[in-house]
């Protein structure tokens, strides 16, 4: 079964920028570079990508759907926030979904419907490691892996949640 990423849009633009002195120009090139950003990564790593972005202060009285270069893209409709949809989503596609997003509300929502939740900023990393350094990106979850291995202190065992995320990061 092909993993399907669920991309809380201006949350992963926000990761090492602020977005809130961009005219609305600028703003449509930030998101246009992540969509070409989010091809590339498609392309070394099979899987389906949707990114939803807000259209609930300016956007259109329907929610707004395209496809380009591989990835689904979707405006909320005016008056809807993007969280809305994106809960609905995760609804409709359930437990194959991997949330990427950094918003607290929905990394709980998702753990209550079993869908793993990675911080944007790690698959923002794993995204600049996979495009620019494919090689590098290779062997990710291997240091992952490795990183999370022996450690001196009582046991402690993961908690499903927390198997849930590693399991999706090692397939990132």
């Amino acid at each position: 079964m092909k993993m399907h990423l669920l991309i809380d849009g201006y949350n992963l633009l926000h990761v090492n920028r602020s977005l809130s002195s961009l005219n609305s120009m600028e703003l449509q090139r930030e998101r246009d570079r992540l969509i070409d950003e989010l091809s590339a990564y498609r392309q070394r790593k099979p899987c389906d990508i949707t990114i939803v972005f807000d259209g609930w202060q300016g956007g259109w009285t329907v929610e707004k759907k395209e496809k380009r270069r591989g990835i689904e893209i979707v405006f909320s409709r005016l008056g809807e926030k993007a969280d809305e949809v994106i809960k609905r989503l995760i609804r409709e596609r359930g437990s194959g979904t991997v949330l990427i997003s950094s918003d607290r509300e929905l990394i709980h929502y998702a753990g209550r419907m079993s869908v793993s939740a990675i911080p944007s900023d790690r698959f923002q990393d794993r995204i600049e490691r996979s495009v620019l350094d494919p090689e590098r990106g290779k062997d990710e979850g291997k240091e992952e892996e490795e990183r999370g291995g022996k450690r001196k202190g009582p046991s402690r065992r993961p908690s499903k949640k927390e198997k849930r995320a590693r399991a999706a990061l090692k397939k990132l």
